[in-house]
């Protein structure tokens, strides 16, 4: 555990807490139409912060970028610090710490995507408030848990908040708005990328709770201490085997089930749909030119006419025989949008920059 006086590291972790704080009470804010793209951009804040406190206090200012010719990269004036994902890669790299797990990271990186998307367009956040609530739970969950495990429960933050007041009778005609507004051009996107990314996680990380915290709200009915708690937070990971079975009696009962059925190439895209989600996400209007060049360079799939027309790298592009094109994944989608943001590949330069042979090991 760190022990902080005052100093560079304090005043970070000072930040993290209070942008934790602020994102729950826009989060709670009653009638606050932009609630989870504050929460969900001010808790990113959050935990970028906290990480940089911790690498603050371990490696000192070793956690900002640097040019090859050894000084701080610099972005409006300021020295580049590592980015929520890069500060991920290194904790778990030098931490060692076990209890950091794979279902928190997948639960940090669901929030980074879309954090991404929420930041360069508009939707109506409104209309997954009650999708994304487990998930937005385990966010803070697992932000307090990491906090007072590298600095201590005196700075726990749960005795700041208050448990929001909830209108339970509303809840199933809320949901059935929410499931016909979720039909709309504007949020396809979106659910198309939390159906996927739910999708794709291994079956563990995907029931654990520091993936998602799925509360039921039962009334408590008590006449043994009328000083009971009104609300009590069960942790899932401290009840005994007995106790998990009850539980799954209820949910059992209210379980939504999930029905999937097979769909040609769903979640692939065009090259044009490629290159639009990349100037949607950073303003960016590479052109199918260029998103050629890059391909190409990265070498993600064969030349036009090519007699091994299927040897592609699959998490990149597919080929697509019935219409005899290729189709590109998200993660190539991602994969360009990091060489933008991050290696300053830009609609001048790509051409250049892709003339000799690239790596992809070497832009991750």
């Amino acid at each position: 555990m760190i022990a902080l006086r005052q100093g560079k590291t304090k005043t970070i972790l000072e930040n993290s807490r209070n942008s934790a704080i602020t994102a729950v009470e826009n989060y709670n804010r009653p009638n606050n139409k932009f609630k989870i793209e504050n929460y969900i951009v001010l808790m990113i804040i959050a935990w970028t912060k906290l990480f940089h406190a911790y690498f603050q206090y371990s490696i000192g200012d070793k956690y900002f970028y640097k040019e090859k010719n050894g000084r701080y990269k610099i972005v409006d004036g300021e020295r580049k610090a590592w980015e929520l994902k890069e500060c991920i890669k290194h904790y778990r790299k030098e931490s060692q710490d076990s209890l950091f797990s794979d279902a928190t990271v997948a639960n940090l990186e669901f929030f980074i995507g879309l954090r991404n998307r929420i930041e360069h367009r508009f939707w109506d956040g409104s209309e997954l408030d009650i999708i994304l609530f487990g998930e937005c739970q385990a966010l803070l969950f697992n932000y307090e848990t990491l906090l007072i495990r590298l600095f201590g429960e005196e700075y726990s933050i749960n005795a700041c908040l208050a448990f929001a007041l909830q209108f339970s009778h509303m809840r199933a005609d809320s949901q059935l708005v929410s499931q016909k507004m979720l039909l709309s051009k504007d949020m396809q996107d979106i659910k198309r990328y939390i159906d996927k990314y739910k999708m794709d996680l291994r079956q563990d990380v995907f029931d654990s709770q520091e993936f998602s915290i799925k509360l039921l709200q039962i009334p408590k009915v008590s006449n043994t201490n009328r000083s009971d708690l009104s609300v009590e937070f069960v942790n899932w990971n401290s009840i005994d085997e007995a106790d998990r079975a009850n539980y799954e009696k209820i949910t059992a009962i209210i379980k939504d089930k999930i029905v999937t059925k097979r769909v040609s190439n769903l979640n692939w895209l065009k090259p044009s749909n490629v290159t639009l989600e990349i100037t949607n996400r950073t303003g960016v209007d590479i052109g199918v030119n260029n998103h050629t060049c890059l391909w190409k360079s990265f070498a993600i799939r064969p030349v036009n006419n090519s007699k091994t027309k299927f040897e592609t790298n699959e998490k990149y592009c597919i080929y697509d025989e019935p219409h005899d094109d290729y189709l590109y994944s998200i993660e190539w989608v991602e994969f360009v949008i990091n060489l933008i943001t991050k290696y300053d590949f830009t609609k001048d330069n790509i051409r250049q920059k892709c003339k000799k042979q690239l790596i992809i090991e070497d832009y991750l």
